[in-house]
């Protein structure tokens, strides 16, 4: 089961109905289909949270704000977050470059 953040950090996760990849291959789904064709070049590096059972979304340079703002209309709900322009949403190590 997949267990997302749910904006309050003193209650228990909320476990999905979905599984961690069929709620990954949605919200994917989601952004790629409905979301993406809809942003600008002003919207690169930005946090994309994504209601999965909905299409509901926000958009935002801070994600927090973002799920905030969604959280308020899906008070329940779980959300996947993408950055715009990235395939991941945070990124770990070293990632300098390899221009000679």
């Amino acid at each position: 089961m997949t267990v997302a953040y749910t904006g309050d950090m003193s209650a228990a996760p909320r476990q999905s109905r979905y599984s961690k990849e069929e709620f990954a291959r949605l919200g994917e789904e989601i952004y790629e289909r409905d979301i993406l064709p809809k942003l600008s070049a002003e919207d690169e590096g930005k946090a994309v949270a994504i209601e999965v059972e909905t299409g509901d979304y926000e958009v935002d340079r801070d994600e927090i704000a973002a799920g905030d703002r969604l959280r308020a209309r899906h008070p329940d709900a779980l959300f996947w977050f993408r950055r715009v322009g990235s395939r991941h949403f945070y990124r770990f190590g070293y990632h300098g470059s390899t221009a000679a």
